[in-house]
């Protein structure tokens, strides 16, 4: 996964930057560029930050946007749907994704306009791509500090995911359809005549779960244990038949 990078375009409020910095933080990212003109940060930006002081600290001021993306790898510019002839290329669930196939070294700049007139076409031009945030069409402009911590939020989910667990091999989920499967047409639960008609919706089920090795191993200790009830229930500890 790539590094992020939040970069504010003439941003006008010590105070939205402070706010910036502060979610920023809260998911995890740290890189924050402000590019072009802005107020005096302090003590402003200090107050609204709360704690995200170190991230305030380390921000990189450049003159231009040009200057603030120039090393970055993917560059998306952020945009009110609001006025739109077209949708924007990405929504930040988007950006996620494309965040994930960046590789470690790779910076994905994300690009924020002024709080009152956003990027110019210019700006927005030297960006690869757009994005902007699904919202309420009779009021579609949001604050940039909740704008940055939406695309903050959906971002550092990609982190969440990758981190999460490794998924079960093919084949071990495979052997838990099969004993699921025979368990089943055991039970009488699938006709034996055409057991698929039902199973393949059970199949589509544990797929849509993801399962990693752990959860495989307990589903197959369960269905281990029903086999030995059920032999038990039915033949008695004598072995003998129903």
């Amino acid at each position: 996964m790539g590094k992020l990078r939040v970069v504010l375009v003439e941003p006008q409020e010590a105070g939205n930057v402070g706010a910036a910095a502060r979610v920023m933080k809260n998911f995890g990212f740290e890189e924050l560029f402000v590019a072009g003109q802005h107020p005096d940060l302090f003590p402003v930006a200090g107050w609204w930050a709360s704690g995200a002081d170190d991230v305030l600290h380390k921000v990189v001021f450049t003159p231009t946007l040009h200057e603030a993306i120039a090393d970055a790898h993917l560059t998306i510019a952020t945009t009110s749907s609001r006025g739109r002839t077209s949708p924007a290329d990405f929504t930040p669930a988007d950006v996620a994704r494309e965040l994930a196939t960046l590789g470690a070294d790779d910076t994905l700049a994300l690009v924020f306009g002024r709080e009152d007139s956003g990027l110019t076409r210019e700006e927005l031009m030297l960006c690869q791509r757009t994005a902007s945030i699904p919202t309420n069409e009779s009021f579609p402009t949001m604050n940039l500090a909740q704008s940055v911590g939406v695309f903050a939020y959906e971002l550092s989910s990609v982190e969440r995911r990758d981190a999460r667990r490794e998924l079960a091999p093919a084949a071990h989920v495979e052997r838990l359809h099969e004993r699921l499967e025979s368990l089943l047409l055991e039970a009488g639960f699938l006709h034996a005549n055409n057991p698929d008609r039902i199973y393949d919706d059970i199949r589509a089920i544990l797929g849509r779960a993801q399962l990693d090795a752990r959860e495989v191993t307990i589903l197959l200790g369960i269905i281990r244990q029903l086999e030995w009830w059920g032999g038990t229930r039915w033949n008695g500890p004598s072995g003998g038949s129903r």
